[in-house]
């Protein structure tokens, strides 16, 4: 297993605007065995500046694949966690960049998963975090803690390929996630049910799906508990025939 499981990993560089940065994170990631990379919207791909700062990892640029949105580049993933420097008032956890790492390793034994990093500007906004299921922070020193982007891809896929490294095999059955496409349709058929019992009020949403999905990413939802758990809100939804 080991490091044939960063297979699994993709990378995505959300609205880089610096070309040099693409190609740095491709030579980042092909220093650590990582090889997929994708670019949400970038402003400048392809570039000559990508080229020349990707070095020995042009095959890494080559098969870059860009996106139109956030969504595209996360389809079929089923874990996906989002590299910040600060905390949010989100429904999505923060963990260390190490146990993150981990804890994406795990997941990709078996099925894709994505690591997402924002602007150099300002990174990711609120919208696009809560599409991920865990945030990662590297442990900067807090007097400075803003990374370039490349260089957060740097750790991020060194803690990658340590975790990769010492995996092994559990003993028993590997869980099927969700992918990213059915955990999102299943908190819009949550939302539009509670909107049409009246339980949630459009005009003053309070912070239920955020919590809601603070909650269901803690889980980290597997195939089989979405397909119940649409299944329940269905049948809560749907008008019983009266008994005779």
């Amino acid at each position: 297993m080991g490091a044939d499981l960063l297979k699994n990993v993709r990378v995505v560089l959300f609205e880089t605007a610096h070309p040099g940065n693409i190609g740095a994170a491709a030579s980042a990631l092909k220093t650590m065995g990582l090889g997929q990379l994708l670019l949400v919207a970038p402003q400048r791909f392809p570039d000559p500046q990508a080229e020349w700062l990707a070095v020995g990892a042009i095959d890494v640029l080559a098969r870059a694949r860009v996106c139109a949105n956030l969504d595209e580049a996360l389809a079929g993933s089923a874990f996906t966690v989002a590299c910040t420097t600060r905390p949010r008032e989100v429904a999505v956890p923060m963990v260390a960049a190490r146990e993150a790492a981990a804890r994406m390793v795990e997941v990709a034994r078996t099925q894709p998963v994505a690591l997402v990093f924002g602007k150099e500007t300002y990174g990711l906004t609120t919208a696009e975090v809560k599409l991920c299921q865990l945030l990662a922070a590297i442990p900067a020193d807090p007097e400075f803690s803003s990374l370039n982007v490349a260089a957060a891809v740097q750790v991020m896929a060194y803690e990658l390929r340590i975790a990769a490294l010492g995996e092994t095999m559990p003993d028993d059955k590997a869980r099927e996630h969700a992918t990213h496409e059915e955990v999102e349709r299943f908190y819009e058929h949550f939302e539009r049910s509670v909107l049409e019992s009246g339980f949630l009020n459009p005009e003053h949403p309070t912070k239920l799906m955020p919590r809601v999905r603070r909650l269901f990413n803690r889980a980290q939802l597997e195939k089989e508990e979405v397909s119940i758990l649409r299944g329940v809100i269905k049948a809560l939804s749907t008008p019983k025939p009266k008994r005779r």
